[in-house]
């Protein structure tokens, strides 16, 4: 394509259109559609021309139309969250990871534009986008994610659509009635002032605060623990799911205290008088357990709940923070599953929220367009509550792919608000996957269950052996290759699985067996399909162990590290749909229980003592007490017979039958998990304030032994 075929932009036009967006404080998409070569030629000439403070090219290294412009790859995009930016330049040839684009419209400030390279939207059904290769979607035959986004962008008027090779598509703009300026919200103000009250008042009276970005909830936490530190506290702590999420909170608190702030590095901030705000991971937080007049918790829905839980009940004052509708997850499902904790542990608890943007101007073209692109609003239906066992439930499957936008909405609102780490990735995954599948639940036209799940599995031997030896790994196939690799069983791999991926039940609706009956659905159905098995991977909670084993799923698997993105164990279980399967789910929970109590101590002293009791339940009984241990653990929970020598056959006690189970009615229950199955020394469960020390934990489990040795104990 010749350098004569590109038409060339009006550079004075966008000049100004620049300054009045800037004057509007807004933000806006240029679609540059046609041949890339056309559209770096097109930028080129127009670039050099506009204002760039800080710009950047998210594109093939050495190929950005400005010099003025940093060059980072789209894996990198979201770490700019925080940043401000005044240009930006996506080559969409190069691929679209949806997470990192909808980040990086989070970092353009008032008068923004993104530019965005890609072929013409008739052919975005088809396009061959390089980033499907990550995630196995270059297997389908056509994209219904991509197709719904031209779709969008088409009847977006405030898109600007520059068909790069017949015309320069700058549209003009009326003039701005008033000119805007970053300044601080009414919504800011209160809950600076909300927060200043909540740091100097009564304890055990924490805060939430939900916002969309950009409207300066880190601001105002910045500016609060300012504030508090100037009125006399002495020690504020914050901490987040990682370092970055504070770097505007710390700058706001800085700019806040101005003269005062005498010493200052990345995770600490003192004051003249003393006064420090401090940083801490989350896990350090809960370890070092330092005091603290109060804790800020920024980014709250990607810390797990009970985490938050330990923090909330480490300290007097807590205030936590979390995104609504975000670009790595969203803060809804938080709010609901944490509400019930603090109604529990905190009932005088406050909510408030922010809505004005700060950063850009209320209705921004740019922030409405990537919330309808990704669905970052998306809202689930309040249905009245259904009546036990009613008939107007409908369980059926259901395709998102080409669904109406109302119904999609509302769908992708449930997952939303189930699970916090629900991004845009998912969205285009559940779309486009081709060995998807999914059913809902409705009443009438309103949606109040969903069941996303993925067909996984059916390798060749010789490859299952690969993947069980360590030497391959395959794009999916999530729980067959986990359960190959790491549980050595290499026929896992050869079997076909359905893995529910995602499964979510209205929260208004919930405790009628909706969720039951929707696995019930999945599993009918993929006995008809002849698949092995049905299983699932999740981050380890007592809720979530309960609700698969209530639908007859087995566990078999408990991952050896933390899951990054949830802090919690993953857990796999499953159910056989076929002898096959069945022989296999009984073999690998089998092998999963001879193999436990070595590795509880080893692999998960880091787990919580009630979900690792409630895991240890949920095996398989092994064990057998012989004359010599019954007479050895009779000893320990009568005589004087020592703890360390009487721990091997405590940690027998655990797999015998019905033993475990009534472990878990007693009150001491997380005492033993900690003390017999983590083996965490005396002066640790002191500190989690399990026992008194080493002589008043001995006789707890003493006294819990002699009941688990009473006539008809785990019967």
């Amino acid at each position: 394509m010749t350098d004569a075929t590109t038409a060339t932009p009006d550079i004075e036009q966008w000049a100004q259109f620049q300054q009045q967006l800037a004057r509007r404080g807004e933000r806006r998409l240029v679609l540059l559609d046609g041949e890339r070569e056309q559209s770096l030629i097109w930028l080129q000439r127009l670039l050099p021309s506009l204002r760039v403070e800080h710009g950047v090219w998210v594109g093939a290294s050495g190929e950005s139309p400005d010099s003025r412009l940093t060059e980072i790859p789209s894996s990198k995009a979201r770490s700019l969250l925080g940043s401000e930016l005044s240009l930006a330049v996506w080559d969409g040839w190069w691929g679209n990871p949806p997470d990192a684009f909808a980040a990086l419209s989070g970092t353009l400030m008032a008068g923004g534009l993104l530019f965005w390279l890609m072929p013409p939207l008739a052919q975005w059904r088809q396009f061959e986008d390089p980033d499907y290769r990550r995630t196995g979607l270059d297997e389908a035959e056509g994209h219904s994610f991509a197709a719904r986004m031209a779709d969008i962008l088409a009847a977006d008027p405030d898109v600007i659509h520059v068909p790069v090779s017949d015309g320069e598509g700058c549209p003009t703009l009326p003039k701005p009635e008033c000119t805007f300026a970053i300044q601080t919200t009414e919504d800011q103000r209160q809950v600076v002032e909300q927060l200043v009250g909540f740091g100097l008042g009564r304890r055990k009276r924490p805060l939430v605060i939900t916002a969309d970005r950009g409207r300066g909830k880190s601001a105002a936490l910045g500016m609060a623990a300012a504030e508090l530190l100037r009125k006399g506290r002495k020690h504020i702590l914050v901490t987040s799911p990682n370092r970055d999420n504070v770097t505007t909170l710390f700058r706001h608190a800085r700019q806040s205290l101005g003269h005062s702030a005498v010493s200052v590095d990345e995770n600490r901030l003192e004051s003249a008088n003393g006064a420090v705000l401090e940083y801490l991971p989350v896990q350090e937080l809960i370890a070092q357990s330092p005091s603290a007049e109060a804790i800020l918790v920024d980014e709250a829905a990607a810390i797990p709940a009970f985490l938050l839980k330990q923090i909330l009940q480490g300290w007097p004052r807590v205030a936590f923070a979390s995104t609504v509708h975000g670009y790595e997850g969203a803060g809804r499902g938080f709010s609901i599953r944490f509400r019930r904790v603090l109604e529990q542990e905190t009932p005088q608890w406050r909510a408030v929220s922010m809505v004005r943007p700060i950063r850009w101007a209320e209705g921004d073209p740019l922030e409405r367009v990537i919330s309808n692109l990704f669905l970052l609003a998306s809202d689930s239906d309040q249905t009245p509550e259904l009546a036990p066992d009613t008939e107007e439930l409908i369980i059926e499957p259901w395709s998102p792919a080409g669904a109406p936008e109302t119904e999609l909405s509302q769908a992708f609102g449930l997952l939303v608000e189930a699970h916090y780490r629900t991004t845009p990735a998912d969205l285009r995954q559940w779309l486009d996957d081709p060995s998807a599948r999914t059913w809902r639940a409705r009443i009438g036209h309103h949606v109040v269950g969903l069941l996303w799940g993925a067909v996984e599995g059916g390798l060749d031997t010789e490859l299952a052996q690969q993947v069980m030896l360590g030497n391959r790994r395959l794009r999916g196939h999530l729980l067959p290759q986990s359960l190959a690799s790491h549980s050595g069983f290499p026929e896992a791999a050869c079997q076909r699985c359905f893995r529910v991926v995602r499964i979510a039940v209205a929260d208004h609706a919930r405790r009628q067996r909706i969720g039951q009956r929707l696995v019930a659905a999945a599993r009918d159905a993929m006995v008809d399909e002849g698949l092995n098995a049905i299983g699932t991977s999740f981050g380890g909670s007592c809720d979530l162990l309960d609700f698969w084993q209530s639908c007859g799923f087995r566990l078999v698997r408990v991952g050896l590290q933390r899951e990054a993105t949830s802090g919690e164990y993953p857990v796999q279980m499953m159910a056989g749909l076929d002898s096959a399967g069945v022989d296999l789910a009984e073999r690998l929970q089998s092998r999963l229980t001879e193999h436990w109590l070595t590795l509880v101590p080893l692999a998960w002293a880091a787990m919580e003592p009630g979900l690792l009791g409630r895991l240890t339940a949920a095996l398989p009984v092994s064990v057998e007490l012989g004359e010599d241990d019954i007479r050895d653990a009779g000893s320990f929970a009568d005589g004087h017979r020592g703890y360390l020598l009487s721990l091997p056959v405590l940690k027998k006690l655990c797999l015998t039958p019905g033993r475990m189970e009534q472990i878990l009615d007693q009150g001491d229950a997380a005492l033993w998990c900690a003390a017999v199955l983590l083996q965490w020394k005396w002066s640790r469960l002191q500190k989690a304030g399990l026992c008194t020390g080493q002589r008043d934990g001995e006789d707890r489990l003493r006294a819990l032994t002699r009941k688990l040795l009473e006539p008809g104990a785990g019967e």
